[in-house]
């Protein structure tokens, strides 16, 4: 329900933003979008301070390093591959605008409108899987994500207008086709007794590692945006492999506790 919820300004801001950028210039649209995120921010920081509760829970005090030794082994082959995709994901991620603005030259109203394919495709699919994540097994919603994942860079690439575009970023949003199994999968695997602490060390190990991804990926396009492209292919093909072959007990019925 929250990764629902949550597309809904993800998929209205950029249409707005463009329509900003459009009406008012790059400058004065992109400071007028600024202003109203930073106004956005400040009443949700309120509604945040006002409306939530805080239970105090007494847990076992226990370090970041004892609890990774802690890991089950295929939640860490699960982490491997997880970072790959997400290489796959963030090395291009910041040029998808440059490649769709600058390259196939569409306005910033059609990139906004291909954002929200993107988000209305991820929030539709949700509703579905999510309610088929505990009763079909795992491995092949998480393995048909990373196809997705990966396929999203060389679409791209051979998307040069607008309908190949939509047909793209439909692609793109159908990468949460296996995101709620993966979290599923992620509480599963991890240390009982610990399960939120789990699921926090891997969420932090994946992003700090993959936060060097927006370096490789600015590096990769000033060689060449194509190289960019390719290479985060590249990153997909192998986590996806790498999850089919050492995602062996990732299955439902092996994965319960």
């Amino acid at each position: 329900m929250h990764s629902i919820v949550r597309r809904i300004p993800m998929m209205l801001g950029p249409l707005i933003g463009g329509i900003l950028i459009t009406a008012y210039g790059i400058v004065s649209g992109i400071k007028i979008s600024f202003c109203i995120s930073i106004l956005l921010c400040v009443v949700g920081i309120f509604f945040q301070q006002q409306f939530s509760e805080e239970k105090e829970e007494k847990t076992e005090l226990i370090s970041p390093f004892q609890l990774w030794k802690k890991f089950d082994a295929r939640l860490k082959n699960l982490l491997v591959s997880d970072i790959l995709i997400r290489f796959c994901e963030q090395i291009p991620y910041v040029f998808v605008v440059l490649w769709c603005l600058d390259v196939v030259k569409i306005s910033p109203v059609e990139f906004g409108i291909l954002t929200s394919i993107e988000m209305i495709t991820s929030a539709l699919i949700y509703i579905p899987v999510a309610s088929f994540s505990d009763t079909l097994e795992r491995k092949p919603f998480v393995a048909i994500t990373f196809v997705f994942f990966t396929l999203f860079p060389v679409m791209l690439y051979f998307s040069g207008s607008f309908a190949l575009l939509a047909v793209a970023f439909f692609i793109r949003g159908l990468r949460e086709f296996g995101e709620p199994t993966r979290k599923a999968m992620i509480m599963d695997f991890s240390v009982i007794g610990a399960e939120a602490r789990s699921f926090g060390l891997y969420y932090f190990i994946r992003d700090t590692i993959v936060a060097f991804a927006a370096f490789v990926g600015g590096w990769l396009w000033q060689l060449n945006p194509t190289i960019n492209l390719f290479s985060a292919f590249v990153f997909g093909i192998i986590g996806t492999v790498y999850f089919l072959l050492s995602g062996k007990g990732t299955e439902k019925s092996v994965a319960i506790k």
